[in-house]
């Protein structure tokens, strides 16, 4: 059998074992259909077929050197001629089938793999290629000369199907297979073709589209596996062509049981697939002993299992599919396991590949032999690379089964990996070594997230963590402690540390306190904050040194139990305005006060801390720390007994300077002051005090008097220490500013204005200077002023002392007060006038000037006497001697009454003497002479009566002034000295109105009689019909009036045009009198006020005439009236509310509910916001606006600032320069956004807002942005990019507050989520110039699919600091012709194995090519064309490879139309290949005429191809290539010439020697052939010719001229010789006589020449086939036409001549 050919071989098997030719085996129709049961029933899915085809060529042989591969194409040809759809065309690279092989595929369970599982292969069926049969009723395999096929019918000579083969002798032949096949290189040595059964094909394209990425995954021989449909429009494919690429890049470890190694896979699919194209896998091979109680039967020759565990870095591969298959044997079944990991065994499979028998006590002790594997392999894959960080680990802790399976056995496998690794050292630790330490899980704690930032904080910081793991716990490596990880720990039993472990670390870590920045300070405090009550509280956290405190000098720490306890008494302020001040001062009390205060830097901090009242409340309920503000600090130095002269002293100028700087209010400050000790002028210091006086030093009391006469009644006479300037806590007192803040707050005083003493003056017994004297009766004016009592003591040594200077008989002495008078001037030139001049000590205004005047009320307390009837005690008796007189001159009556006055008021009887004269008309008055019952005295009242009636009035200008001091004196004797009891007089003698003038006293007077009649209709006519009443306009009849009222009178002084009666004028009697204006018309109620006030609003509003007075006046009276029971009516209050008539800062006038009352809060937004603030300027309203901010807010006024924030929106007016928008103008901003959205009016709900908030005016890292050109950093963006890469806001400008605001940007158009801000990163690319941040940006960019929105965009940077156009790149370039004329990025973005993908980024986002496209090449091309110099000859090979590769119709048309020039041989290699105008370049198809040429010719002409045929570039292909564009052959383009015979030449005629029968057979059997199937007729006809051609020879040569035009115009021209020519016209053959000696050469030449002559005669009508003929004369012609010869060479051409030619042939004259 070794010495069979293939075919033999094929026949012997059919003979032999199928008995065809022979007798019929009884067997072979059991045999057909047990194969085909079999074959039927193998695979649950009939597509399966594909496993076992790779499993085959898996377990083939291969050359050396030979890099397996395996290819499926599928096409639509029919190339087995069956009829089929589709062809499935299957290629491999083995070493090809043995006779063995044939044996074993013609049976069934003959495996050639059966008990070699030790060598390798995987298969063991034996009827694996059988499944073929679901697909294909006829498979055919070519492999090392076998040509065979099956077929699933039963073979008609033995009646058995599938196992019986049968020789192929076409359809396919090999050239319809390699057409097929398409590679430049030869036909792999085994093809398998399935010509596709009609129901088949759709289920075979969709498993080739969706075999697995991973099926080479644990193959040791195949390195490669394509997919692909051959259709010649590609487009229309509908398998999704891959190509499966496995390499083995790093065996790390080798041992006897196990080694390691990463393996690399591949997989290119044409379809733009969206999964990962490659992938790196950690391979584990462990081997372990077969345990005895596992052995099966089929594996019984097996000592080892093997497993194999594969880990795959990143995303596994995936190709349209849900999931990835979790165990293999060898080959993928499909499983699922839901591990991260994949597990390759010899397992025991189902008939259908498609599972293991899990109830296989093999497969069982292999999943037994998992956990141990997958242990040992984990521990070395964490534990291998020491230099690595412990961060690079994570990834493969994913390798972790954390996930159960759905499959039970698979859980079992899982819990033992579980259970054996909990023992297993393999968690990191946290370490600052670059040492890493691995623990057992139990033994490793987490720590919480926060802690974790806080300590991470603290290591930028330079904190030392070295000793971190040193607490009683190893600590887990922070980059395995987050979120992402739980699970992995939960399976591991990682717990977290314990709740002291946190007390130990923050005590151990001393820095982690005192040496870090106050924000990570603060998050400690947080963190214990945030897990006090659940943690901490009943831990040593409270006994370790953890507040922060400052003292003299400088920054302490003290334990929680040490405030709690009181030992340590710590405060923070509780106004960040006040924390400097309270620090500065307690500095000052630090020796009697043991409070401290935390660090100012760190209640700044609190104050701008994100949660500052979680930390608050903790640190004040929780640890104890006392928020204070000024008032409470002063409260307790005061309750620590200040008892230091200096420390009182110091505490008046704290008070002094905290009333300076408003930090304490009025009514604190007196308080205060009331309860601090004073130092008195002694040193000592007083708490307890009845009264505080001045310093004796330049005060009053000391100059009035020589001592103290306070000091019994225990008043403290302040030290002149409160006198002196003071430095203290760095602020200066000025001199004396200390006794002015005491007498202001403390009650300090001095005369005049203290109490009296109780106390006798020793100075007032001596005369007093004229200034002490004032300085005496103003301390007088002053008690009596404030309802002060005045002491006994004290107003009788007043009274009793002599120093009050008086005249007394033209002399001047001093008296005691109670002995002096102050007299009117009249009263002393009666009392001092003739009889009756008494001398009266009177108080010398030449002393003390008129001035003395203003205190008679005070001079009358103190003694002085001032009436006449004191007088009278000196002049008594002078009266008595007057007498009564009928006729008595004025004096006389004046001393009547004198007299009369002087005896009632000493009480002498008086009646007798009245009764006697009081009839008689003695008084003159002005009707006449009238008794004194029949007339009036006129006085001030009567003066008024007298301008409203006619009355008899005393004549006072007869009696003079002095009359009027006897009232009494004339009402005892009758006259009338007023009116109360002559109202109705009054009335009855009414003068007419025209005749009155309207003064106050008329009015009144005429009201008051309204009061007192009962008849008063008289007087209410008379003043309503006049303009009586005087107002603030003028003059107005009362119905035109209103009244003043106490109550609500505020609203008629808003406004000087309303009308309203002037008290002042009428004063404050007018007000009684309310009930008789009503009753003239007067408006006197509030309700018609309320209406005359509105009415003069509106006019005053509309008008835009409302004052700032108006302003004050309208809200003092809406203060004044909130304390009445009288209230506007609503109507009234809401014209007030919505009348435009608040002037604001804009200026323009506005309704209150349009204005905002400034505030600090505002200051830091309103730099870029124009808000209506109520204008506070000196010009208008001032300061004095915002003792008005109840009533405002009351109003509608904006009074807080986040009910205020909704005119931010419409008045936001952010400067040109952004540069001025500070940090806090733009937090200001963005709270305000807050508010907004929390009170419901989002302001990017406002066009007008967001057009506004849209110009540039953030700082970013790439300047001042617009928010919608900007980003907000975080966490998640630092994932992939730093904070320089793009537009993001300047964290360090603004602070890190401004990240609490990412809703709040995130609403103004700032992108603050990593998915979004794609177009802004790219955006910003122009702005950088290094490499890794260009690397980072578009690896972001690659993560989130980011594609340029425009072509303009469509540029990539290259790392050599050039941007080139996305059209000018190329990913690749593999045959290296494209660096001029194309960057290629694989160049520069391929150094990193994470820079992959932005190869692929770059081709998806930036559309750049994968590889130059043709008519990138056609450009190279041209290019080429132009630069003149010559090509190397890789340059041409690269270039038609790639054309030749890519030919299609299009390709062609396009090469036609565009090339000009193609590629010669230059005759001087240095020149290289040179370009030709295609015109000018020929295909050397005649070797004899590019001989001819090239000896002649200078120039190349000829295309250059190869000189040895590549296997990308075949130089058949090349050359009809060029043909297909233009080039011609040589023959096809030369013109012949012929040279003719001179006709004298000699010839001399030959033998027919040359023109035998044997040549007329071959040319008749030509003729008849399959070529030609000429009809008998026609060839005999055609071979006629050759009977009657003579043939000659000649001694001269025979030549040709060939003419060669070029596109010049020059013709190239050659000669050559030719030998023998046929002449035609003639019939001859021309001969050209040889020597002897030409030889070998000669021999063919003739033939040649022989053979072309006589085609040419015979064929000279069909021109096509001359060549074929002369090389078959040629053949013959060499055998000198030797009949035997020519015979067999005709059979071995298949050519044969019939009957009716032998005929022809006896026709024919012999030889």
């Amino acid at each position: 059998m070794a010495t069979m050919t293939p075919r033999e071989h094929i026949e012997h098997i059919r003979q032999t074992k199928f008995s065809i030719g022979g007798e019929l085996n009884p067997l072979t129709e059991d045999l057909h259909e047990a194969v085909k049961n079999l074959a039927g029933e193998l695979y649950a899915k009939d597509i399966h077929f594909f496993m076992e085809l790779v499993q085959n060529a898996e377990d083939n042989e291969y050359s050396e050197g030979v890099n397996p591969s395996l290819e499926f194409v599928i096409t639509s040809r029919d190339i087995t001629a069956t009829g089929a759809p589709a062809t499935l065309l299957i290629f491999n690279n083995e070493r090809g089938f043995s006779p063995k092989n044939i044996d074993s595929i013609c049976s069934v369970g003959r495996s050639t793999k059966k008990g070699n599982r030790k060598r390798g292969y995987i298969g063991e069926k034996g009827i694996g290629f059988k499944s073929v049969f679901l697909i294909t009723a006829q498979p055919h395999i070519f492999s090392n000369g076998y040509q065979i096929r099956f077929s699933e019918k039963p073979c008609v000579h033995c009646n058995v199907g599938y196992i019986v083969p049968e020789w192929v002798e076409q359809n396919p032949t090999l050239s319809d297979i390699e057409q097929i096949y398409g590679s430049t290189t030869a036909l792999p040595t085994t093809t398998l073709i399935l010509p596709l059964k009609p129901d088949k094909v759709e289920p075979v394209k969709k498993q080739l589209s969706v075999i697995h990425p991973e099926v080479l995954l644990f193959l040791s021989k195949i390195k490669r596996l394509y997919i692909r449909e051959d259709k010649e429009d590609s487009r229309q494919n509908t398998v999704s062509a891959i190509e499966i690429a496995r390499q083995t890049e790093l065996e790390e470890r080798k041992n006897i049981n196990a080694e390691s190694y990463t393996l690399h896979l591949s997989a290119e699919e044409n379809c733009g697939n969206e999964y990962e194209t490659e992938c790196r896998y950690y391979m584990w091979k462990q081997k372990f002993p077969v345990r005895q109680e596992c052995r099966v039967e089929r594996r019984m020759e097996v000592d080892e299992w093997v497993i194999t565990l594969a880990f795959p870095f990143g995303e596994r591969l995936r190709r349209a599919m849900n999931s990835s298959p979790g165990v293999y044997s060898f080959l993928p079944t499909e499983m699922i396991t839901n591990f991260p990991f994949i597990i390759q065994a010899d397992f025991l499979l189902a008939s259908s590949r498609e599972a293991i028998l899990l109830d296989n006590k093999w497969n069982q002790g292999i999943l037994e032999c998992v956990p141990e594997a997958f242990v040992n392999a984990f521990t070395t894959l964490v534990k291998t690379e020491k230099s690595v960080p412990a961060s690079t680990l994570s990834s493969m802790f994913k390798f972790l089964p954390v996930q159960s399976s759905s499959c039970h056995e698979f859980n079992v496998v899982r819990g033992s990996i579980q259970a054996k690794l909990v023992e297993e050292s393999i968690v990191p630790s946290e370490t600052d070594k670059e040492q890493k330490f691995f623990y057992k899980p139990c033994e490793v704690g987490r720590l919480m997230p926060a802690f974790w930032s806080i300590l991470m904080e603290a290591k930028k910081q330079e904190v030392s963590l070295i000793n971190l793991s040193s607490h009683g716990t190893y600590v887990l490596s922070y980059s395995f402690d987050g979120e992402e990880f739980d699970d992995i720990l939960n399976f591991l039993g990682v717990e977290p540390v314990s709740n002291h472990w946190y007390v130990k670390c923050i005590q151990g870590t001393s820095e982690l306190v005192a040496g870090v920045t106050e924000d990570v300070y603060l998050k400690l405090l947080l963190f214990i904050a945030d897990n006090w009550e659940s943690k901490f509280v009943c831990t040593d956290m409270k006994n370790i040194p953890l507040i922060k405190y400052e003292d003299y000098r400088n920054t302490s720490l003290c334990s929680i139990h040490s405030i709690q306890n009181g030992q340590s008494k710590v405060s923070i302020s509780s106004q960040s305005c006040h924390v400097s001040w309270l620090i500065d001062w307690n500095k000052e009390f630090v020796s009697v006060d043991s409070t401290v205060f935390m660090p100012k830097v760190t209640q700044e901090a609190i104050q701008l801390c994100s949660r500052k009242e979680t930390l608050v409340k903790w640190l004040e309920e929780q640890v104890k720390i006392s928020p204070v503000n000024v008032y409470d600090y002063a409260v307790d130095l005061l309750d620590n007994s200040l008892n230091e002269r200096k420390l009182v002293i110091a505490f008046a100028h704290f008070l002094y300077q905290s009333s300076s700087e408003r930090s304490l209010s009025y009514f604190e400050v007196d308080d205060l002051c009331g309860r601090m000790p004073l130092v008195n002028k002694y040193g000592n210091i007083i708490w307890n005090r009845e009264g505080v006086i001045v310093p004796a030093y330049g005060s009053n009391w000391a100059e009035l008097t020589d001592s103290n006469p306070w000091i019994k009644e225990h008043y403290v006479e302040l030290s002149k220490d409160y006198m002196n300037s003071g430095y203290f806590a760095g602020k200066s007192t000025p001199e004396k500013k200390l006794v002015e803040f005491l007498i202001d707050h403390a009650g300090a005083s001095d005369v005049p204005k203290i109490p009296a003493p109780d106390n006798v003056i020793s100075s007032l017994s001596a005369p007093l200077t004229k200034q002490n004297a004032f300085l005496l009766l103003e301390w007088i004016h002053y008690l009596k002023s404030k309802w002060i009592s005045i002491p006994q003591k004290f107003l009788t040594c007043i009274k009793e002392g002599s120093w009050l200077k008086v005249t007394l008989n033209g002399s001047s002495s001093f008296r005691p007060p109670s002995q002096s008078f102050l007299l009117a001037p009249s009263w002393e030139k009666v009392l001092q006038h003739g009889s009756v001049s008494v001398d009266i000590p009177l108080i010398d205004l030449s002393y003390y000037g008129e001035e003395l005047k203003d205190y008679k009320e005070e001079l009358a307390t103190i003694g002085v006497m001032f009436e006449f009837g004191e007088a009278c005690e000196f002049i008594g008796n002078h009266f008595m001697s007057l007498a009564a007189s009928s006729t008595l001159t004025s004096g006389n009556v004046l001393s009547i009454l004198g007299y009369i006055k002087f005896l009632r008021e000493n009480y002498y009887p008086v009646d007798g003497l009245i009764s006697s004269i009081k009839e008689e008309n003695w008084l003159k008055t002005s009707l006449g002479y009238k008794s004194p019952v029949e007339s009036v005295l006129s006085d001030s009242e009567w003066n008024v009566a007298s301008k409203i009636s006619d009355i008899p009035f005393i004549d006072q200008k007869f009696y003079g002034e002095d009359i009027l001091y006897y009232k009494t004196e004339l009402e005892l004797l009758g006259v009338a000295v007023s009116f109360s009891e002559k109202y109705q007089l009054i009335i009855d003698n009414l003068k007419s109105p025209s005749c009155l003038t309207w003064t106050s006293e008329v009015v009144l007077l005429m009201l008051e009689c309204m009061y007192r009649s009962d008849s008063s209709e008289r007087l209410v006519e008379a003043l309503k019909g006049a303009k009586c009443l005087k107002t603030n306009v003028g003059y107005m009849s009362p119905s035109e009036c209103l009244l003043f009222h106490s109550e609500w009178g505020c609203i008629l002084q808003v406004f000087n045009s309303l009308p309203l009666i002037d008290h002042e004028f009428y004063g404050s009697s007018i007000f009684s009198y309310r009930n008789e204006l009503e009753k003239t018309g007067v408006v006197v109620d509030f309700e018609e006020a309320a209406k005359a006030f509105a009415s003069c609003f509106k006019q005053y509003a509309s008008s835009g005439s409302i004052s700032k007075e108006h302003v004050e006046s309208i809200l003092l009276c809406y203060r004044t009236l909130k304390r009445t029971p009288f209230k506007l009516p609503k109507d009234i209050k809401g014209y007030i509310r919505k009348e435009k008539w608040l002037r604001t800062h804009l200026g323009d006038y506005r309704s209150p509910s349009e204005c905002i009352l400034y505030s600090p809060e505002w200051e830091s937004i309103e730099p870029i916001a124009r808000l209506p603030f109520i204008d506070d300027s000196d010009s208008c309203y001032g300061n004095n606006i915002y003792e008005y901010k109840a009533e405002l807010k009351k109003l509608g006024v904006v009074v807080e600032f986040n009910e205020g924030v909704k005119f931010v929106a419409s008045g936001l007016h952010i400067p040109q320069n952004a540069s001025l928008v500070s940090p806090e103008n733009a937090l200001a901003l963005l709270e305000c956004v807050r508010v907004s959205q929390e009170k419901g009016y989002a302001f990017s709900d406002d066009s007008d807002f967001m057009e506004k908030v849209s110009q540039p005016w953030l700082k970013t890292h790439a300047g001042y942005r617009s928010p919608k050109k900007s980003l907000l950093f975080d966490s998640k963006f630092g994932l992939y990019l730093e904070q320089t890469d793009g537009p993001f806001i300047d964290e360090e400008f603004y602070g890190s507050k401004i990240k609490s605001y990412r809703e709040e940007l995130s609403a103004i158009g700032v992108t603050v989520e990593k998915e979004k801000g794609c177009p802004l990163i790219a955006g910003h690319l122009d702005f950088h110039d290094e490499t890794s941040a260009f690397v980072r940006i578009y690896s972001y960019l690659s993560t989130f699919n980011w594609k340029p929105d425009n072509d303009a965009a469509r540029r990539i940077w290259i790392p050599e600091g050039e941007w080139v156009s996305a059209d000018k790149c190329v990913l690749y370039d593999k045959d290296g012709l494209f660096g001029l004329q194309m960057t290629v990025l694989e160049k520069h973005y391929e150094q990193k194995p994470y820079e992959q993908n932005l190869l692929l980024f770059f081709s998806s986002a930036f559309r750049v090519k994968s590889h130059p496209s043709v008519d990138d090449y056609l450009k190279l091309w041209k290019d080429w064309e132009s630069s003149g110099s010559g090509l190397s000859h890789a340059q041409c090979c690269k270039f038609w490879s790639y054309i030749s590769k890519h030919w299609n119709s299009e390709t062609e048309k396009t090469l036609a139309d565009a090339l000009v020039k193609v590629p010669v041989n230059s005759h001087a290699q240095s020149e290289g290949i040179l370009l030709r105008n295609k015109s000018d370049v020929f295909i050397a198809d005649d070797l004899q005429l590019k001989d001819l040429f090239e000896q002649s010719s200078s120039e190349p002409i000829f295309i250059w191809y190869p000189q040895r045929s590549l296997p990308s570039l075949p130089r058949t292909k090349l050359l009809e290539t060029y043909r297909k564009i233009g080039v011609c052959t040589i023959s096809e383009s030369v013109h012949k010439e012929e040279s003719s015979l001179a006709n004298d030449v000699e010839v001399e005629s030959l033998p027919s020697k040359l023109i035998k029968k044997a040549l007329f057979r071959l040319v008749l059997g030509f003729l008849a052939g399959p070529t030609m199937q000429m009809e008998a007729e026609k060839r005999h006809e055609a071979v006629q010719c050759l009977v009657k051609v003579t043939v000659v020879e000649t001694t001269e040569p025979i030549t040709v001229s060939y003419n060669l035009p070029l596109s010049s115009g020059k013709v190239l021209n050659v000669r050559g010789s030719q030998k023998i020519r046929f002449d035609r016209e003639n019939s001859k053959i021309f001969t050209q006589k040889m020597g002897e000696s030409g030889g070998q050469k000669s021999i063919i030449e003739s033939a040649t020449f022989f053979s072309q002559a006589i085609s040419e005669i015979v064929l000279w009508k069909s021109t096509d086939h001359i060549d074929s003929l002369t090389e078959l004369i040629k053949v013959a012609a060499l055998l000198d036409f030797n009949e035997e010869a020519v015979d067999f060479l005709m059979k071995s051409k298949n050519l044969q001549i019939f009957l009716e030619d032998e005929e022809f042939l006896e026709s024919v004259p012999s030889d």
